[in-house]
C-alpha cells in the first residue's frame, strides 16, 4: 500500500491529503465508488492524531465499538480499506496544489512527488504534524546530517556521542534501544529540563536501571546552543538548572520532543478559511475551489463538531459528491454493502444474500 516518491507525474482519480482516521475512511468510501486514490501524509505512518496523541488511550464513541484505542481504530480502518489498495506516500508534506486550465489538479510533495487528479480531498485534521525543535541558532543547518527527529540506524550511531532530547516514550525507548545495540554509541545522554518523565512507568523503570548501571547518562537541563566547526557539530551547550552553561561533546543530536500541528502551505492555496479552518458546503463538503473538498477537523461550518464519527459522515458525503466531478454522466446509485453484489465484489467478500 506504500511507495516512494516518483520523478514523473502519477495520474489518479483522487488525492487525499492526510492519512488519519477520516482520511483512511475517505479512501474506503471512494473505493466503494470505484475511484482510485493516493494518500499523502507528513507522518511516516498512517493514523494522524489517533497515533500521535492517543495511540494507547481508549475511545468510547465509535459506532458499534464500545471501546478501542487510537492504535486499534487505525488498524481496523487499514484492514477495512485494504481491498481497494490505496497508494500511501508517507513522510511527505504537500508543498503545492495547482488547478490546471483543464480542471485537473497537480499536487506536489516535499519529496518531489507529483500527482495529477480531478479531485483533492483535504483530511489534514488539525494540520501537518511537524517535530518540535528547540529554537537554537545554527541548529536547523544540521538536519539530516547530525540532527534527526526519528531514531537512527545502528550504522548511524555506532561509535558516536549521542544526545537525545525528550521525556516521553519515544525518547526513553530510543535511549534504551541505543544501549542494547550490538555496536552501541560511544556515549548515550538523555537530556530533559527535570528528572520527571511522561513515559510509561515500565519504560521509566528500565531507563532508570540503565542510568544506574552507567549505560545511559541523564542530564537535567535545556539545549542552549551548539558548537560547530566548518559546519560539523562538535558539542551541545547545555543550560543547567543551576543557570550554568556547560559544553557536552556531541556527534549526533536526536530530538524526540513530540510533534506539533501546523497549517502549512495549504494556507496559501486560495482556500476560503475561517479561524484557520476550511469553509465547506455541507451538502457536498466542497471548498470554494473546484474539485477540492475538505473533511474532518480541518473544515468548519455552522454546527461543526470535531468528532471522528462526524468526520466519517463528511467523508461519505464527499465521496458521493466527488462522482459529480469524476463521472458526471454516471448515475450514482445508493448501494448497500449488505445486499449489493457489486460492492461485495469490490470488497472481495462472498455474496451471502
Amino acid at each position: 500500500m506504500t511507495d516512494t516518491a516518483a520523478a514523473t507525474v502519477i495520474d489518479t482519480d483522487a488525492v487525499i491529503i492526510g492519512a488519519g482516521p477520516v482520511g483512511l475512511f475517505q479512501a474506503f468510501q471512494l473505493g466503494l465508488q470505484e475511484a482510485r486514490c493516493h494518500l499523502i501524509d507528513v507522518l511516516p505512518y498512517p493514523g494522524g492524531q489517533c497515533i500521535e496523541l492517543y495511540a494507547d488511550k481508549p475511545i468510547y464513541d465509535i459506532p458499534g465499538i464500545p471501546v478501542c484505542t487510537g492504535r486499534e481504530l487505525i488498524e481496523r480502518l487499514l484492514t477495512q480499506v485494504a481491498p481497494f489498495q490505496p497508494q500511501m506516500h508517507l513522510g511527505q508534506m504537500v508543498s503545492a496544489m495547482e488547478i490546471q486550465a483543464d480542471g485537473q489538479i497537480l499536487t506536489r510533495s516535499s519529496s518531489g512527488l507529483t500527482l495529477r487528479s480531478k479531485v483533492v480531498i483535504i483530511a489534514a485534521g488539525v494540520g501537518a504534524f511537524q517535530p518540535r525543535c528547540p529554537s537554537v541558532e545554527d541548529l536547523a543547518a544540521l538536519t539530516d546530517t547530525q540532527l534527526f527527529f526519528q531514531p537512527c540506524t545502528e550504522a548511524q550511531t555506532a561509535g558516536k556521542q549521542v544526545l537525545l532530547l525528550g521525556d516521553g516514550d519515544s525518547a526513553l525507548d530510543a535511549a534504551l534501544a541505543l544501549s542494547a545495540q550490538a555496536h552501541p554509541p560511544r556515549s548515550i545522554t538523555l537530556m530533559h529540563r527535570r528528572d520527571v518523565f511522561v513515559a510509561a512507568a515500565d519504560t521509566q523503570t528500565r531507563f532508570r536501571a540503565q542510568v544506574a548501571a552507567g549505560a545511559i547518562r541523564f542530564v537535567a537541563g535545556q539545549l542552549h546552543g551548539v558548537e560547530t566547526h566548518n559546519g560539523i557539530l562538535q558539542a551541545a551547550q547545555v543550560l543547567t538548572n543551576q543557570g550554568e552553561v556547560q559544553s557536552l561533546p556531541t556527534d549526533l543530536l536526536l530530538v524526540l520532543q513530540g510533534l506539533s500541528p501546523k497549517l502549512g502551505p495549504l494556507a496559501d492555496w486560495g482556500l476560503a478559511m475561517e479561524r484557520r479552518q476550511l469553509q465547506v458546503n455541507t451538502e457536498t463538503f466542497a471548498t470554494n475551489l473546484p474539485g477540492v473538498f475538505a473533511v474532518g477537523d480541518i473544515n468548519t461550518y455552522p454546527g461543526k463538531k470535531k468528532l471522528i464519527l462526524c468526520g466519517f459522515h463528511e467523508a461519505t458525503m464527499a465521496a458521493f459528491a466527488t462522482m459529480q466531478v469524476l463521472a458526471p454522466q454516471r448515475k450514482v446509485l445508493l448501494q448497500y454493502t449488505t445486499t449489493s453484489t457489486r460492492l461485495h465484489q469490490l470488497l472481495g467478500v462472498k455474496n451471502l444474500a
